[in-house]
């Protein structure tokens, strides 16, 4: 018997050593998982401005991570309300986690500016803003446009014709169909660059052609007061939105009337808000924390939003403009 005893404690230790190592054993695939929205209150600090009363701007993050194989073989370990997302949707062939970190660390500079020009032109000040072409941040690997595009250039014409802004480029490109070529004029270093590429199909909807590249806004953009932002580690272009009503409400305008409010959406520069990942563990996270409203991208985003607001408040916006209006004509009093 005490044989039997020690091989079953021997088969136990060796259990839990093999479950150990399953959990930390990296897999393939990328996990979304909630985070804690967390206030602006002391990360944005605006030239001359002071925020007042109470409630507070929250911002709303995700935790990302690679999923562990013993998640792999057990999904029901996953934690609650996380989504699996395929390694190539972060993580286009060819890119390291390093250079992704560094590309979302790019892009929330970015925001941050557009956001601090967004707010501060709405709000009556005197902000120089002037697009300038779709940037481009990644190139997928296995595409025509490898060969013809580099990470850093901006496009800005397509057949002649001017692109100022991401949406510019989309409509150009969709006029064609997968497989045409498109005659682009791109800004190198200075000088302008002529490349012709071939579109191909969207995997995901055949019938759209694309290029195979990521871009965002470049803008040449001077500010009349300083804007700070710093929130760490924090990387993306999704809380554009929540900068851009913190930053309100530090140059005194009551957007909260002393409710706690969350926001997520990336901005453009004419205001508009842009749709970000992510919705279901950003509005389960929101609802955990308490907050008592949260304002999100018009479209799919609020879909998701209210599929798993549970009472939360959403707010659908299609632009900061009309999320400013909302926000300080509300009669909404916590």
């Amino acid at each position: 018997m005490k044989r039997l005893a020690g091989i079953a404690v021997a088969l136990g230790l060796v259990g839990l050593a093999t479950a150990f190592v399953l959990w930390i054993l990296p897999a393939d695939d990328f996990i979304f998982t909630p985070g804690n929205p967390k206030p602006l209150d002391e990360k944005v600090v605006v030239e001359g401005g002071r925020a007042t009363g109470d409630g507070d701007v929250y911002y709303v993050d995700i935790f990302v991570r690679r999923t562990s194989r013993l998640e792999e073989l057990f999904p029901g370990l996953r934690p609650e309300g996380s989504t699996v997302v395929p390694e190539q949707s972060l993580l286009p062939p060819g890119t390291s986690e390093a250079e992704r970190d560094r590309q979302t660390a790019e892009e929330m500079q970015r925001s941050e500016l557009i956001a601090s020009a967004v707010a501060l032109r709405e709000l009556g000040y005197d902000v120089r803003a002037t697009p300038r072409g779709a940037l481009v941040v990644e190139v997928a690997h296995d595409v025509p446009a490898s060969s013809k595009i580099e990470r850093g250039d901006v496009i800005v014409a397509v057949d002649g014709s001017k692109v100022r802004t991401p949406d510019d480029l989309r409509r150009e490109i969709g006029r064609r169909q997968p497989g045409d070529d498109a005659r682009l004029t791109l800004r190198r270093e200075g000088e302008e660059v002529g490349v012709v590429v071939r579109t191909v199909a969207d995997t995901r909807q055949p019938e759209r052609p694309i290029l195979g590249i990521f871009v965002d806004q470049d803008a040449d953009i001077a500010l009349p007061l300083d804007v700070e932002i710093d929130l760490g580690r924090v990387g993306g272009p999704s809380a554009g939105l929540p900068f851009a009503i913190e930053i309100a409400r530090m140059l005194g305008r009551d957007v909260t009337h002393g409710c706690d409010v969350a926001a997520t959406g990336e901005l453009a520069l004419d205001g508009s808000v842009l749709s970000v990942g992510g919705l279901k563990q950003k509005t389960i996270g929101a609802r955990e924390t308490g907050v008592d409203v949260f304002l999100v991208p018009s479209g799919e985003n609020a879909d998701v939003a209210q599929d798993n607001a549970e009472g939360l408040e959403i707010i659908p916006v299609e632009s900061f403009q009309q999320a400013l209006r909302l926000l300080t004509t509300s009669s909404r009093k916590c």
